[in-house]
């Protein structure tokens, strides 16, 4: 392809509107051409903040779009896999957000349509493969620098939010962990190589918000998965940090071990004063992998385009899907879950 990529993005909320600004203003070889929200004040920040004159309230009117190569779905998640298959029978290439689906069967469909469509482009967005951070820790243990690796310990905890957004997308967000939890899968899968997960087992507590007892959730879960050839993975996700958003991993190996993330630094900058010992701290999410999510979409641009293959695939979109699914089952249970 030689000419811009356009890209029609479909949900504005707190994720789609920055995705939607990284594709307006910070991609290269892109245009957002259009967007699609039945929410009539996301449709006016589409027109009046992003300049954007094809705006839609259906989704179907969008895909119908001639004018459309690929569009991005930042969508709720029990809406992802009708979407994107909808999308890929449009002629469209097709990224959306994490998780791919709450339930197998529907990421086995969605599989088996891009199937049909080897020449579209369908990707998950599990952003922190491509932050750098995380990129040098996959390159230093593919160039075997910590021997073969064997634990890794993952925690996703986000700044507590005392008015309880999450409790109120707990009903369509699958739970703790495929809501936070499943980046850090993904994460330990691809640090590990891939291995086949057999077991899981979790619990939590909730020690903030009675709210999520109603949806069977918690605001604070520990699971352990144990994978073939011996490898463990370790997870801790957390909605109530009093400090900021810390997502931290460590990856043991047999001759060293890998942090990434750690103390939830904002910058450099350590302060000694009369009160002590202090750095500031990440605010949120977004603060802290802004620099991988523009990367994510330049690699979504640029394979639809034909200039480089992703190797994120849908397969390692469904196994975190898989594992997420088990792990929820024994927080349900209480006990071990074979995968």
């Amino acid at each position: 392809m030689t000419t811009s990529l356009r890209i029609g993005i479909v949900g504005l909320g707190r994720l789609g509107q920055r995705h939607a600004q990284a594709l307006a203003f910070g991609t290269r070889n892109c245009t957002l051409t259009a967007a699609c929200s039945p929410v009539e004040s996301e449709r006016v920040y589409a027109t009046e903040q992003l300049g954007i004159a094809q705006v839609y309230s259906r989704y179907e009117d969008l895909l119908a779009n001639p004018d459309i190569d690929a569009v991005v779905l930042v969508t709720p998640t029990s809406l992802h896999a009708d979407q994107a298959i909808a999308a890929l029978q449009a002629g469209k290439h097709v990224f959306v957000e994490k998780p791919l689906a709450l339930n197998l069967p529907d990421c086995e469909r969605v599989l088996a349509e891009a199937a049909k469509h080897p020449e579209l482009v369908a990707m998950v967005g599990f952003v922190r493969r491509f932050d750098p951070s995380y990129r040098a820790a996959q390159a230093s243990i593919e160039a075997g620098e910590i021997g073969r690796p064997f634990i890794v310990r993952s925690q996703t905890c986000d700044q507590n939010d005392p008015d309880g957004f999450f409790v109120k997308f707990a009903p369509t967000s699958g739970g703790i962990f495929m809501d936070c939890s499943v980046h850090d899968i993904d994460l330990a899968r691809w640090m590990l190589g891939r291995p086949k997960a057999l077991r899981a087992y979790a619990t939590g507590t909730i020690a903030l918000h009675p709210g999520l007892a109603e949806f069977g959730d918690v605001d604070n879960g520990l699971a352990i998965v144990d994978f073939e050839g011996g490898a463990k993975a370790v997870f801790y996700a957390s909605r109530t940090m009093a400090h900021g958003h810390e997502t931290t991993t460590e990856v043991i190996g047999t001759a060293g071990k890998l942090l990434v993330g750690e103390h939830a630094a904002r910058d450099r900058v350590v302060r000694s004063d009369a009160h002590g010992v202090r750095h500031a701290v990440l605010k949120d999410f977004y603060e802290r992998f802004e620099t991988a999510f523009a990367a994510e979409m330049g690699d979504f641009v640029a394979a639809c385009r034909g200039e480089r293959a992703l190797t994120l695939t849908l397969d390692d979109a469904m196994e975190a899907t898989r594992i997420g699914l088990a792990i929820s089952r024994s927080l349900a249970s209480g006990m071990p879950e074979v995968i």
